[in-house]
């Protein structure tokens, strides 16, 4: 675990019950327009993305709670959690009893965070920080939750989930209708009604679904 990531995380965050699934805790920002003007001056120097980690996303808490509705799912397979931020996906699945969680992500604060929670919520998760877009590696269930906001990177990623989804590989995709999100592709399993912060969403709910490759 980075020594630092995880010092600036305790220090600007704290540990709170996610909305939608409240047997889960994170470390999340309590106000996110403060933490993204902490973390503006490093992001301006190309030094690391926002702070998305810090967040309980729409997309990824309304991923969480299907899993804890349907634990079956993941019961005693390998999982990835794909742009995992917080690691909140794969808490769920690790508590829901998958055999191997792997939470993948680019961002070194997110690793840190993704280690932090997974022990204040008791779990085992293997944290990832490469590009994992394209791989072949055998998981049993991808999971992605909130993928599609920027263009280059929901076409990217659109393509690969759907190849390994037309491969065999169930994929699941949390999203509250991004701009971005493969509408045409996709069907929808579920809904849920999401809290979420206004400050970065302009609202305090979002209409949730969990989406299906068709």
């Amino acid at each position: 675990m980075n020594k630092d990531c995880s010092a600036f995380i305790r220090a600007n965050t704290r540990l709170s019950q996610v909305p939608l699934t409240p047997r889960i805790k994170l470390y999340l920002a309590e106000e996110g327009t403060e933490l993204w003007r902490k973390t503006e001056d490093e992001m301006e120097r190309g030094l690391g993305p926002p702070p998305f980690w810090a967040f309980a996303w729409a997309g990824g808490q309304a991923l969480a709670r299907y899993i804890c509705d349907h634990p079956e799912l993941v019961r005693g397979k390998r999982v990835l959690d794909l742009a995992a931020g917080s690691g909140l996906v794969a808490i769920a699945a690790a508590q829901a009893g998958a055999s191997e969680v792997e939470a993948n992500d680019l961002d070194c604060f997110a690793g840190a965070a993704i280690a932090l929670n997974a022990i204040e919520n008791a779990v085992i998760i293997k944290t990832r920080l490469c590009d994992l877009v394209g791989s072949e590696e055998p998981w049993d269930l991808i999971l992605a939750g909130d993928v599609s906001y920027q263009p280059d990177m929901a076409a990217r990623i659109t393509i690969w989930l759907e190849d390994r989804a037309r491969s065999g590989t169930p994929v699941l995709i949390g999203d509250p209708g991004r701009a971005y999100l493969p509408r045409e592709k996709l069907c929808s399993l579920a809904s849920y009604d999401v809290p979420v912060p206004l400050a970065l969403e302009d609202v305090t709910m979002k209409r949730t679904d969990i989406w299906g490759f068709i």
